[in-house]
């Protein structure tokens, strides 16, 4: 055994089972180390390659907004452009009659409301007496009229919803209440 008061003093028989178990634990420890390292190589992959996936999602994703907004006014603008061509043929005509001018632009207001249908763009056109609704409807004025206070009396400019969102709200005159 070893001296206690000898640290330096070479280890006796009795220690030697002591000294023979160390290189089995250090082989032991070397190789749930290594184990280890390799599993946090892993992880790291994992994560680089998730990291990767994740930030190509969004790109993709981008993209995908940005043809979205590219091709949902491309859709519009192919609408609109037999209206274009009807209005620029109208006007063409050297000596148009009354007649022809209106059915003309009968024609063309109609395929104009098929292509506000087709794309949602739908009229906020209040009836007389409706309840103003704040989030459709602008008052312009107050006007005395034989009518419940707070409702429409006269549409000025019809409004327009886009989707569910207003584009522009209806002007509007409204009753206003009685006094006296």
């Amino acid at each position: 055994m070893q001296d206690k008061d000898n640290p330096l003093e070479p280890m006796t028989t009795g220690d030697n089972a002591i000294a023979d178990s160390v290189p089995d634990i250090t082989t032991e420890l070397a190789d749930k180390l290594a184990k280890a390292e390799a599993k946090a190589a892993e992880m790291e992959d994992a994560f680089m390659r998730a990291k990767a996936e994740v930030e190509n999602g969004r790109r993709r994703a981008q993209d995908d907004v940005a043809r979205a907004r590219k091709f949902a006014i491309e859709s519009f603008a192919e609408a609109l452009v037999p209206v274009k061509d009807h209005l620029e043929t109208a006007l063409k005509i050297d000596t148009p009659s009354v007649e022809s001018l209106k059915a003309g632009v009968e024609m063309t207001l109609k395929q104009l409301n098929s292509a506000f249908e087709k794309h949602k763009l739908l009229e906020v056109d209040p009836a007389v007496g409706e309840k103003l609704d704040p989030m459709k409807h602008q008052a312009l004025s107050l006007v005395t009229a034989d009518q419940e206070p707070n409702t429409v009396v006269e549409v000025l400019q019809k409004g327009y919803t886009i989707a569910d969102r207003l584009l522009r709200p209806a002007l509007v005159t409204v009753a206003q209440e009685r006094t006296g």
